[in-house]
């Protein structure tokens, strides 16, 4: 008996096995890999480039980065873009995620001084892509605001929408003819608790310290220049480029860690403080910031003694301008993480929006770590994540446009943790395309090692090495770097694939 049973189950392992690999991707799936200009590009002022305000803030206050490292030269992406895009096809890629630095193409960050350098950078990178049929896919604004804006004020400035529309503009002119996907935004509240306000987990570079108020300014400001874009897209655009618009937001996964009634509204809440702010006037039907907020701020607001509500809501004519402008959801997913409706222990004189979660998350035990302490590998989170909105907003498409895994500084080649996380995140897409949710396409991040924010050089997400001690800058495909390829070209996740040779070469064909 003991032996029918192991008969049994080697048998049904190799059936999952096979079964595994049948789950194929369709052929038009978008498989890709994403990176931002302040990240890779360096070249911080070269060619007519102004300041933003990594470069300003790096420069003056080096101590806010781990290793008190900056984006100056980052990968020398400005000067080793055919490296770049020899490495897209390299892994075959279909797509690649870039952003335009907006103070290398306005330097004073407004629409009347145009750089033409700055210009002649991005045209070259998307037509060395496009001879090799690699679709460019444009983020406008990855964090690194003109200094000159910040200074009048920058998100927080009522006239923020209208410069940002004219910048958006000046990338529609440009470079709508060969771009055919833009992304107006990435993460929203990243801009607005973490890179902007300094509220938020500390995990980025804070430029400024203030509270929940201002950070609700921001998130009102930003939808509405994200509305301003996509409607300037659509109305002027669209009809000769032929493109499409959306906006990414970080979407990590937030469970209740209890089925009690009191950890599945905090659980809620935190979903709703973290990306439905800036989701739910764009794509639910109602228009506007989340009741789950509205509600919470009310409740405290009469603790606290406030004459009115810090959250700047939208007008029903502002609701209507904003809602249903995006063809498309991007989602950047990292992990998940647990929720419980314990306190958290604050002592804020004012209203901050940590203190309107209310709640503490934190990840499961069992959940693998990278070496970021904010990432574990959660199980199946991408469907997760993607179910929920999927059924909160009425079916959007999807673009996957930020996943991967850190390791430390000085890491081997061999990449096996990155490689565990991605394996699970394929699975996690096939569950999600076996389920129906109209996910389009899937971003890797990212395509290289590069600066990460805070953390400097010392933890790095790349599908290749970069060698940040050679003015080269050379680039060495990790262990990953071959699994991801044969993903691609094969469509399916195969666990038994170990690369031959650690060698890169071009597929003839791509």
């Amino acid at each position: 008996m003991k032996l029918v049973v192991a008969l049994s189950l080697v048998v049904a392992i190799c059936h999952g096995s096979a079964v595994r690999q049948q789950r194929k991707f369709p052929h038009d799936f978008v498989f890709g890999a994403a990176t931002s200009s302040y990240q890779i590009e360096g070249a911080w002022n070269e060619d007519g480039k102004g300041e933003n305000i990594f470069d300003y803030e790096n420069h003056n206050n080096p101590t806010v980065i781990v290793d008190q490292s900056n984006g100056d030269v980052a990968a020398d992406s400005y000067h080793n873009y055919k490296r770049d895009v020899e490495m897209m096809r390299e892994l075959g890629l279909d797509a690649y995620r870039f952003s335009i630095s907006w103070a290398r193409i306005l330097p004073t960050g407004f629409a009347n001084e145009v750089n033409p350098a700055g210009i002649a950078y991005y045209n070259n990178l998307i037509n060395e892509m496009l001879k090799y049929n690699i679709a460019p896919l444009v983020t406008i604004y990855h964090w690194d605001l003109p200094k000159t804006l910040y200074d009048l004020g920058g998100l927080l400035s009522p006239e923020f929408s209208d410069w940002f529309e004219d910048y958006a503009r000046v990338v529609f002119e440009n470079f709508g003819d060969r771009v055919k996907s833009f992304i107006t935004f990435n993460e929203p509240r990243e801009i607005c608790i973490v890179t902007l306000m300094g509220t938020g987990s500390g995990a980025e570079t804070a430029i400024l310290n203030t509270t929940a108020v201002t950070t609700y300014t921001c998130a009102k400001n930003l939808v509405l220049a994200h509305a301003k874009a996509y409607k300037l897209y659509d109305q002027e655009f669209r009809e000769k480029q032929g493109g499409q618009c959306g906006i990414t937001i970080s979407v990590n996964w937030f469970e209740a860690a209890t089925e009690s009634p009191e950890d599945k509204e905090a659980a809620e809440l935190r979903r709703q403080g973290e990306w439905g702010l800036y989701a739910h006037p764009i794509f639910s039907a109602e228009g506007g910031f989340p009741t789950e907020i509205t509600q919470k701020l009310l409740e405290d607001n009469a603790k606290q003694s406030y004459d009115r509500l810090c959250l700047p809501d939208f007008t029903e004519e502002e609701k209507v301008f904003v809602r249903g402008t995006a063809d498309f959801f991007g989602v950047n997913h990292y992990t998940a993480y647990l929720v419980t409706a314990a306190k958290r222990v604050t002592d804020s004189p004012m209203p901050s929006i940590m203190d309107e979660f209310d709640n503490v998350m934190f990840p499961d035990d069992s959940w693998p770590a990278a070496a970021s302490p904010w990432l574990t590998l959660a199980p199946n989170s991408i469907y997760n994540a993607l179910s929920y909105l999927r059924n909160l907003y009425n079916d959007p498409i999807f673009y996957i446009t930020e996943n991967g895994w850190s390791t430390a500084k000085d890491r081997d080649l061999f990449d096996d943790d990155r490689v565990q996380y991605y394996r699970a995140s394929m699975e996690s897409l096939l569950n999600c395309l076996d389920d129906g949710i109209r996910l389009k396409g899937y971003m890797a991040w990212s395509l290289m090692d590069n600066f990460e924010w805070s953390a400097g050089y010392t933890q790095l997400f790349g599908l290749y090495h970069v060698n940040f001690s050679d003015p080269a800058r050379t680039r060495t495909p990790k262990k990953s770097a071959f699994v991801y390829k044969h993903i691609i070209k094969n469509r399916y996740v195969d666990y038994e694939y170990e690369p031959e040779t650690m060698t890169m070469t071009i597929d003839e064909g791509h």
